[in-house]
């Protein structure tokens, strides 16, 4: 396993399926009118964060296992480094998966990362 300032790089063993999902997660600060007039603005200087879903649609027992693993060590705060394909290494925590038996020795298995600007979880902070 790779890691950056002792943050570990999420690297599972073999790649998403193809097909993951992106939306963009914004916080705004509103302000409504009785005249039916808006005011936003940014909720701090990271409001918009990258919110991934990934799918991993066969993985034998081991892989699974592997990913499985990484994720509850991680225990859904911890963050990791990942390469969202087209784009940076982002960091993100991941406290949503759902594996699933398709047949006697494959599952399926769908996480969402949701990107991080902090550096809780790492050690020493």
């Amino acid at each position: 396993m790779s890691a950056i300032d002792d943050v570990l790089i999420f690297e599972p063993p073999i790649a998403p399926s193809v097909g993951m999902t992106r939306k963009p997660e914004i916080k705004l600060l509103r302000a409504e009118f009785g005249d039916g007039y808006t005011q936003a603005t940014p909720n701090g200087i990271n409001h918009i964060r990258e919110v991934i879903t990934l799918s991993w649609q066969v993985l034998s027992e081991n892989e699974l296992a592997q990913i499985e693993d990484f994720l509850k060590s991680h225990g859904g705060y911890k963050t990791f480094y990942y390469c969202v394909p087209g784009s940076a290494l982002l960091k993100f925590n991941c406290d949503d998966w759902e594996a699933t038996q398709i047949s006697p020795d494959y599952f399926s298995l769908k996480a969402t990362f949701k990107q991080t600007f902090t550096n809780h979880g790492i050690a020493g902070i």
